[in-house]
Formats: structure tokens, C-alpha cells, sequence
């Protein structure tokens, strides 16, 4: 993989060390489009556009992470399981996606509101130390990153969706947006990586690798 730029580990070509955050607590967004703005492929999920390069820096993201923030949409449409560290779910209805309500206690905790229609029958599931409540009628997600914080998980990786990616911009809680541009275009309908009301987050590169024609990069909020 090619280093382009980097303003933060200059001289390294260590994936760990490329994308180490800068400071902790940090929270950064992983996503990936083709180059006609499409967030997903004909599947309806990510893993339809990704390829070799996209997957070893997920990988290396994940590796760092204290825990992984994921809306309840997208952990339905794109299969997630239990992972090596707490899935964090955040969902306004308070639904666990059906195939982690099972999980072992503390693999699954759910990001919700105090007005969320299933809080308690999430606080009876997961546990109510398992349960986030940030928020009256809509999930504060700088309240949620402040509670994970508390809890001693201070490197937080999101995956997504679009819509999330979204709120997170718009609260001011992402430190870091991830992106990989895979060299296709496929035409269709597809969401893009940030979806909802308009808003507006500028960006900062710090860090933009090249493989076989994909990029991947580190913008900074």
C-alpha cells in the first residue's frame, strides 16, 4: 500500500501506525463508496463495493478499537455478530437486532433514549448496566460517547450507516471519517455515505494510501 500523504506518522507504512488516533478519547466513522457516490453495491450492503485494501484497513481499525458503534439498521441489513469487542447498537426504538439478542452479557449494548418505546424490554434482554439512555426523545450521541467514555472505552470505531454517520457529523462527535474509494462506478439507486437533512462538516486529510487504484483516507473533523 502506497503512502500519499501523512501528516501524523510520517516515515511509516504500518497500517496500526497510519491509522493510530492521535489522541484519546477518539471516536472516527468507517465507510466506503465507489466513485459515483454509492455507499452499498446491488446487495444492499457494504460488502458488495469493498475489496483486499478496504478489508485490511477494516481490519486494522477494528484491531484498535475499544468498541464498535453501529446503528440498528445497518447491523440488520449487513448480518452483524458478537466481535471481539462490546457492539455498541444505537437505535431510537430500543430494538436489538435479532441476531445479537443472544449474545453473551456486555458483548451487546444499545444506545437509546429515555423516551425509546423499548427501552424496558431492552433493559430486561441486555441487562440495564447494558443500556445506554442519552438523550429524552432523540439519542444525544455526545452524551453516548461521554458514557462509553466513562466506561474505560476511550478508542471508538463506528461503522455506520449513512444516517448515523450523519448525526454523528452534525453533533460534533466524530473526531475522524475513514474512507475508502473503490475504483468502480455502478450506476442505480444507492445511498451515499451520509445520508438525512442537509448539513454542513468540513474536513481536514491527513493521511491518503493508494492499492491497485483504490484510496483510502483520514479526514479529520
Amino acid at each position: 500500500m502506497r503512502v500519499l500523504i501523512d501528516t501524523l506518522a510520517p516515515g511509516s507504512d504500518d497500517l496500526a501506525d497510519l491509522y493510530a488516533p492521535p489522541r484519546l478519547p477518539w471516536l472516527r466513522v468507517n465507510m466506503v463508496s465507489t466513485l459515483d457516490g454509492a455507499a452499498n453495491g446491488e446487495s444492499g450492503t457494504s460488502g458488495s463495493i469493498n475489496n483486499a485494501a478496504d478489508k485490511a484497513v477494516f481490519d486494522a481499525l477494528r484491531a484498535q478499537a475499544d468498541a464498535i458503534i453501529v446503528g440498528a439498521g445497518t447491523a440488520r441489513t449487513e448480518g452483524y455478530r458478537v466481535a471481539d469487542v462490546p457492539l455498541v447498537i444505537v437505535s431510537h426504538s430500543g430494538q436489538v437486532p435479532e441476531g445479537l439478542q443472544d449474545a453473551p452479557a456486555g458483548k451487546v449494548l444499545l444506545a437509546t433514549c429515555a423516551t425509546s418505546p423499548g427501552l424496558a424490554a431492552a433493559q430486561e434482554l441486555l441487562g440495564t448496566e447494558n443500556v445506554i439512555v442519552a438523550g429524552d426523545t432523540q439519542v444525544d450521541l455526545a452524551a453516548m460517547k461521554a458514557a462509553l467514555v466513562g466506561r474505560g472505552l476511550e478508542n471508538l470505531l463506528s461503522e455506520g450507516g449513512p444516517h448515523l454517520l450523519r448525526d454523528l457529523l452534525d453533533a460534533g462527535a466524530a473526531d475522524e471519517l475513514c474512507l475508502t474509494f473503490v475504483p468502480q462506478a455502478i450506476g442505480g439507486v444507492h445511498p451515499r455515505i451520509v445520508m438525512g437533512e442537509s448539513i454542513r462538516a468540513d474536513l481536514a486529510l491527513a493521511v491518503l494510501l493508494e492499492q491497485d487504484g483504490t484510496l483510502l483516507g483520514r479526514w479529520l473533523t
